[in-house]
């Protein structure tokens, strides 16, 4: 059996009303105290927030959890769910033709888009090739989607989506 001390401290005292003011923070009248005995502590933290594994392992992908893409010459929406998504990918294109597109990623709400990522493909008569990487998290309110827009034949947005949080912030499992 162990043994209990009992502590004075204000500065203890002020930070236990403070936190827990349920347990007397509102009177006077209670007193701390330390004890000798070993008491364990179980966090249950991680299953009350409704997540059992690490945040860095809940970004994982796998199968089920992504959706693939490839654009060209054409908009596609990409993502017209709620909630929060990783897009990530590579752009590409050949400059073998005279004419010049911009290349996008918007986020449109029904009446406008924003343009939130984007890359010119300058028109010249060689056939220069070019690689961009893109990877970008958005959120997406009901009525909200996501698109990808390429000009031309030679400009390819390729990629993935994954939910990463529904629209309230509960994190996705791959």
């Amino acid at each position: 059996m162990g043994q209990e001390f009992f502590i004075n401290s204000q500065e203890l005292e002020s930070k236990v009303r403070q936190l827990l003011p349920s347990q007397g923070g509102a009177g006077a009248g209670f007193d701390l105290s330390a004890s000798t005995q070993i008491v364990p502590i179980i966090d249950l933290t991680e299953s009350a927030e409704g997540s059992n594994i690490r945040q860095d392992l809940q970004t994982a992908l796998s199968h089920a959890s992504v959706t693939s893409f490839n654009v060209t010459n054409t908009t596609t929406s990409i993502v017209i769910n709620t909630g929060y998504f990783r897009c990530f990918g590579v752009y590409s294109c050949e400059e073998g033709n005279a004419t010049s597109t911009v290349d996008t990623f918007s986020l449109g709400d029904g009446s406008t888009n924003k343009i939130i990522w984007s890359a010119k493909k300058y028109g010249s008569n060689g056939a220069t090739k070019n690689l961009l990487t893109y990877d970008f998290l958005v959120f997406l309110e009901a009525g909200d989607n996501l698109k990808a827009t390429t000009g031309s034949p030679l400009s390819f947005l390729s990629g993935c989506t994954r939910q990463i949080a529904s629209i309230d912030g509960t994190l996705t499992n791959p």
